[in-house]
């Protein structure tokens, strides 16, 4: 039988690297979003609503799907405040329920994973230092959080059913996508474009220097592909970054080479406030160069509040995860980070997403 997997959030940072991973492997892929798909993805797409437990029954019944990844995420305005806001946790607990009680009812012995997404909230990062290094099998951190929830709902629901889960949990995600709450990738472009456009330095607009890792999408979705068929990855949580450690501060050098800047001295900034006039400058940096029309809305989301998340944590020394369980488990695949950076800013040039 052929294999067919979901991706939910096929067009978020992990679902667009997971779908042109199964697409490049040969599979039927589906993917959902509530968004238009660009042409040339070389998956199906269906639009629907998984808030909504009936039109999930009428989209997703009778797929055949074996596998689904889901990368949904359901975030509120303000961002942090959003990270323990009870009605948050539910909306992204019922939004899986939904998915994969649908999928389920077309041909319950088709399904056979599922490949679900966390992160290092899961140890607290977000209320201050966490513990070094985060493990999987730490005791759950004592805040509440939609991990929790959707996690203990896969462990009930898979009683009795012949399919198995993996949860993820990656340090932030670079890779691409339009309008997401989470993505360092467009802010970090979009903020050296605009200093440059406006005269200035590329200036790091952070404070402290907190050690850290981060992920690269297509990493994180051969880790799910891997995940998808190996026994050893059944109802597991991993860990899953590139490999090395960094500051956010020490990467700014790779930035200032994309866009051929001079950096200048580091100055603590909200990016939020210094960017909420910006559209104007934006907008002149599109036509100078023949950018895909996106507005910063579209481009960035809500990452502003993200990148300050994630680049002044001065009360913090360091967050990071333990990835020897995954390599125990066979997932050696790794990247270094500031080319990873690079090549990440650079691909977005050549799409004309990001300016020269």
């Amino acid at each position: 039988m052929r294999n067919t997997v979901v991706i939910a959030g096929a067009l978020g940072l992990v679902g667009r690297a997971a779908l042109d991973r199964y697409v490049a492997d040969g599979w039927d892929v589906i993917g959902l979003s509530r968004r238009a798909p660009p042409e040339g993805t070389g998956a199906r797409f269906l639009s629907v609503d998984l808030t909504d437990a009936a039109a999930c029954r009428q989209a997703l019944s009778g797929l055949g799907a074996t596998h689904l990844v889901y990368g949904a995420l359901y975030e509120k305005p303000e961002l942090r405040a959003g990270w323990l806001d009870t009605e948050q946790m539910e909306t992204n607990r019922r939004m899986l329920a939904n998915c994969v009680e649908a999928l389920e009812g077309g041909d319950e012995s088709g399904l056979r994973h599922i490949a679900v997404l966390q992160g290092t909230k899961a140890y607290g990062v977000h209320l201050g230092q966490m513990p070094i290094p985060g493990k999987e099998d730490a005791p759950r951190h004592i805040h509440p959080n939609f991990y929790w929830l959707q996690e203990d709902y896969l462990r009930e629901r898979q009683r009795g059913r012949g399919w198995h889960w993996t949860v993820f949990r990656p340090q932030a995600v670079i890779g691409f996508a339009l309008g997401s709450a989470m993505n360092m990738l467009a802010a970090t472009g979009v903020y050296a474009a605009i200093s440059r456009t406006v005269g200035l330095p590329l200036i790091f607009p952070g404070k402290g220097d907190r050690v850290t890792e981060i992920t690269d999408a297509r990493l994180l979705a051969s880790a799910i592909a891997w995940a998808g068929r190996t026994e050893a990855a059944r109802d597991q949580i991993f860990n899953v970054t590139n490999g090395d450690t960094l500051t956010w501060r020490g990467l700014f050098p790779v930035v200032a080479r994309v866009f051929g800047m001079e950096q200048g001295a580091p100055h603590p900034m909200s990016l939020p406030v210094i960017m909420s006039d910006k559209e104007a400058v934006w907008q002149r940096i599109v036509r100078d160069h023949q950018l895909q029309p996106h507005t910063l809305r579209e481009l960035v989301g809500d990452s502003w509040q993200f990148a300050d998340f994630a680049w002044s944590r001065d009360d913090q020394a360091a967050s990071l995860v333990s990835t020897i369980k995954i390599r125990q488990a066979g997932f050696h695949d790794c990247i270094d980070s500031a080319a990873m950076l690079e090549w990440w800013l650079r691909d977005l040039q050549r799409q004309r997403i990001l300016p020269p």
